[in-house]
């Protein structure tokens, strides 16, 4: 990208023209380009970046929990997918397939991973023998594809996307319940902690469920256009899987048992999803939790006061960078502090620390708010401690902002005219009773692309009304209607 390019900054609306403003967001932050085949991208170092910090959180995590990384083939021989039909079927139109291997036609076909279950489980068919071995939990950073013909959308919709999967046997129901829920609870933490997204956490509906699994759980993000994001999957898999690929163990009294399995992923969907609620028409807009440079430094001097101006800006980064604040210095000469303010701004960065002759002769510092242009001049004895209190408070005005965009989007409707009138005109949730027929959630497939994101995570809970709001037959539980990405 020139720097004619960047100064063009944004030019596209994000109130009116999400789409191609989200697309203009992603390109000239420098966070992904597209490539050359169609439902790809490049992920660029900046974009990159972000997705190693929420690898890194969530790995952490992980491995506090027990979890232990490990790596697996690309490639799935087609027996292997067969083995577990709900997999083969669910994913069938979605597989890309490997026929030869250089001019030679292969035995068997290899199935590009569309996900790892059916490679991963006969693993553990193998490495487990005993209760002893109990439980297993592997999980592996890889990509995965999955060939659908949407079109593109960077970081939320690709043919090809980065993802963590989580694959864990227990002994019992309770064990592989209480892991289910434990990565639940850590994709929620990821949205609500790092990404300063507040999420909703429910179940998936019995017809869009995992195939082969017996309950789904998932965080939803909801997004300033209204629409929902599914922002992180745990699913408790019983012993569909185990039975399958024979995953069996000898208990105490050396009588074998079936494993209880469970698998989980959370992909670069939320990156995109921290793009779509965080970024504004000046560009791009990160916590401090995820910025590649959570400040930037910009000296502003005349000729015969530049030499002690970016003498005092480099002692400000220095004392920064000295108590782990990712901070980044501009000094340089050939741009003006306004140009470098915009290209700070478009590329991201939570808080900008603005030195002139009236700081130097102060001995104090103006910080800037990335989110709203708040400003504020502080002192600068102690500015490490001072910036580490304005990043939290960035971090806040996010969260706070996404929050406001949650609350008051859940809506009750008691008919199908009212679950299309709501959705049309305003987005968010539309919490109805429902009977639980998949065909009842055909009617607002086809009218307006809407579908049952989640319902409640609790099977016991009363629904919303008593009568299903599509075909008026006794309510079985709630359902919550979005448009989704």
């Amino acid at each position: 990208m020139s720097d004619d390019d960047q100064e063009l900054g944004i030019t596209e609306s994000k109130e009116h023209s999400t789409g191609e403003w989200y697309a203009e967001v992603v390109q000239k932050a420098k966070l992904a380009d597209y490539a050359p085949m169609g439902g790809f991208i490049v992920t660029r170092p900046r974009g990159y970046a972000i997705w190693e910090r929420i690898q890194s959180y969530l790995d952490g995590w992980f491995k506090q929990t027990g979890v232990q990384n490990s790596y697996f083939p690309l490639f799935i021989p087609e027996s292997y997918l067969e083995r577990e039909k709900d997999i083969v079927e669910g994913f069938d139109p979605e597989v890309a397939w490997v026929t030869h291997g250089g001019y030679d036609e292969l035995e068997e076909r290899l199935a590009v991973r569309p996900t790892s279950e059916s490679i991963i489980a006969p693993f553990m068919a193998q490495w487990i023998r005993s209760h002893r071995d109990l439980p297993l939990r592997l999980n592996q950073w890889c990509s995965v594809v999955r060939w659908e013909a949407t079109e593109t959308k960077p970081f939320f919709r690709t043919k090809e996307f980065l993802w963590q999967e989580g694959h864990t046997a227990h002994a019992d129901q309770d064990e592989a319940w209480d892991e289910t829920m434990t990565r639940l609870d850590q994709y929620k933490r990821v949205y609500e902690d790092v990404l300063a997204i507040p999420p909703l956490v429910g179940r998936k509906p019995e017809h869009d469920k995992f195939p082969g699994a017996h309950t789904t759980t998932t965080v939803e993000a909801l997004m300033p256009d209204g629409k929902s994001v599914q922002g992180g999957t745990s699913h408790y898999l019983g012993t569909s899987f185990a039975e399958a690929f024979d995953i069996t163990y000898a208990d105490e009294n050396e009588a074998e048992q079936t494993a209880h399995t469970t698998s989980w992923g959370l992909s670069w969907r939320a990156i995109g999803a921290l793009i779509m609620t965080h970024s504004d028409d000046q560009g791009l807009v990160l916590p401090p939790t995820l910025a590649p440079e959570q400040v930037v430094v910009v000296p502003i001097w005349q000729e015969d006061t530049q030499e002690e101006v970016v003498s005092y800006a480099e002692e400000i980064t220095e004392a920064l960078d000295e108590a782990g604040v990712r901070v980044h210095l501009d000094d340089r000469e050939n741009r003006n502090p306004g140009f470098k303010y915009n290209e700070w701004e478009l590329k991201g960065v939570p808080l900008r620390i603005e030195i002139g002759p009236n700081e130097v002769e102060e001995a104090s510092a103006t910080l800037v708010h990335r989110p709203d242009g708040e400003s504020e001049t502080i002192d600068g004895e102690g500015i490490a401690s001072t910036v580490e209190d304005h990043l939290d408070t960035v971090f806040a005005k996010l969260y706070a902002s996404a929050e406001e965009t949650l609350d008051g989007a859940t809506r009750e409707a008691e008919s199908r005219e009212e679950i299309l009138g709501t959705l049309g005109q305003h987005g968010g949730y539309v919490k109805c009773g429902w009977c639980g027929d998949e065909e009842c959630e055909e009617p607002i497939k086809e009218a307006i692309a809407a579908e049952i994101a989640m319902v409640p995570l609790d099977r016991d809970e009363v629904p919303v009304h008593d009568e299903c709001a599509i075909c008026g037959e006794n309510a079985e539980e709630t359902a919550y209607f979005a448009k989704t990405y």
